[in-house]
């Protein structure tokens, strides 16, 4: 695949999980942690996918969602939300925020792989 991901999470077990499987398709993961200064690393790095966790520190997932989607450049860029909440008013907010995809934790690897390959090739 060689398509590079952004995975936007304060989890050290999630990053090196999620890294682990898609690294092992293919794909080239990039991490980050915080919430407050990852617009300038997504506008860096210029990301096929961003993987976004929705509690960071310092700036919530939302926040972040709605800056990517507001911003002309990555507007198009699909967004996979992670949550450790998955109550309906979560995915139906998430939607009305332009996440692509919504996943909640614990999630299988075959899940997350199934759901990144579902976003690139809507690309």
């Amino acid at each position: 695949m060689g398509s590079q991901v952004l995975l936007i999470e304060d989890e050290p077990n999630i990053i090196e999980a999620i890294t682990f499987i898609l690294s092992r398709d293919g794909w080239q993961v990039r991490s980050h942690s915080g919430g407050h200064d990852a617009m300038e690393v997504v506008r860096a790095r210029r990301p096929d996918l961003i993987i976004l966790d929705v509690m960071l520190p310092g700036r919530s997932g939302f926040d972040l969602l709605a800056d990517i989607r507001g911003d002309a450049d990555l507007a198009q860029t699909p967004v996979l939300m992670l949550t450790a909440r998955g109550q309906r008013k979560d995915r139906e907010m998430a939607e009305r925020s332009g996440a692509s995809m919504f996943m909640t934790k614990p999630f299988s690897n075959a899940e997350m792989l199934e759901a990144v390959r579902s976003l690139a090739a809507r690309k």
